[in-house]
């Protein structure tokens, strides 16, 4: 996977052992720490639209989580547990703690959200301020999940039905199901807003086995001890410490009940939210917007 390796001018590129895992990240800019976290079914890349820019104004760490891109794909447990949020979660701790990062900043898409938030729950004193793009607690997705959620969200089901079958329909046809996924969940229902080089570094590490069996546990633990986890925060009246910035696709997966404020603000105490006129992938879609909304909030002057 080489395609993507001048997406980033200037970010140095590392290895960084995880909980277990060889974790591969890029690094650049000076500045607060900013942790990014990419959602599926992408990789490290899908940040490059806006990853410079950044880099003027924070030290910006971009790793591929465990499973996807470069990053260690074991196999996964019975339980779940080596593809929960939790355990992903730990990986980004240990990650930037060896990069001397005791405290960051987190900004997460879609699974990388659910990363974030349940690292902002884990671990209090890491993150600093925490922005999810385009998702809602796991929790929600679940108790809301009704035949229109199921349509709008089928591969909640699909990547969560037990080993080998997800894997064996999806390795039957990986571009045409990654490419298909991506299209359908963009404003324009195509591939014209990802980057070629970006959209061959998802290629590639979808087409590999392990990563396609890597994705579907992580669904399969979204499926079970995430949501156990999330379950159990939620009886407890656990919530986010640290401010949350919820930034959603106004044709985007995030608003398909209630408004994401409305369900951020049942699990932080200090909750700002604005959409983006783009479907599920706003940092590619529309990465002006999504800056504009994300650098003011990350340095605290929103």
């Amino acid at each position: 996977m080489q395609g993507d390796d001048d997406l980033f001018p200037g970010f140095a590129t590392g290895i960084s052992r995880g909980e277990g895992v060889d974790i591969f990240y890029r690094a650049g800019g000076t500045g607060p720490a900013l942790l990014l976290l990419h959602g599926y079914p992408q990789t490290h890349a899908m940040w490059h639209t806006v990853a410079e820019e950044l880099s003027r104004h924070f030290t910006v760490v971009v790793p591929d989580l465990r499973g996807y891109g470069r990053s260690g794909a074991p196999e996964g447990d019975e339980a779940h547990r080596l593809y929960s949020k939790r355990t992903m979660a730990a990986d980004m701790v240990a990650v930037m703690a060896g990069l001397g990062h005791d405290s960051f900043l987190v900004a997460g898409h879609d699974r990388g959200g659910r990363v974030g938030y349940r690292m902002a729950l884990d671990h209090p004193d890491k993150v600093r301020r925490l922005a999810v793009l385009d998702i809602l607690p796991t929790y929600d997705y679940w108790q809301n999940m009704d035949w229109r959620y199921g349509m709008a969200i089928y591969h909640w089901l699909f990547l969560a039905q037990p080993k080998p079958l997800p894997e064996r329909l999806i390795a039957g046809a990986p571009d045409y199901y990654l490419d298909h996924t991506l299209a359908s969940w963009t404003a324009r229902k195509d591939l014209t807003a990802f980057d070629p080089r970006a959209l061959a570094d998802y290629r590639a590490s979808f087409s590999q086995p392990a990563r396609q069996h890597a994705a579907c546990e992580d669904y399969r633990a979204g499926a079970t001890i995430d949501m156990a986890l999330d379950s159990a925060d939620r009886e407890a009246g656990r919530k986010i410490a640290c401010p949350l910035l919820t930034l959603y696709g106004n044709g985007g997966l995030a608003q398909k009940t209630a408004t994401p404020v409305e369900t951020w603000s049942r699990w932080a105490n200090d909750v700002r939210g604005q959409g983006v006129d783009a479907g599920h992938f706003l940092v590619e879609e529309a990465p002006a917007a999504t800056l504009a909304a994300l650098v003011p909030f990350l340095l605290g002057e929103a």
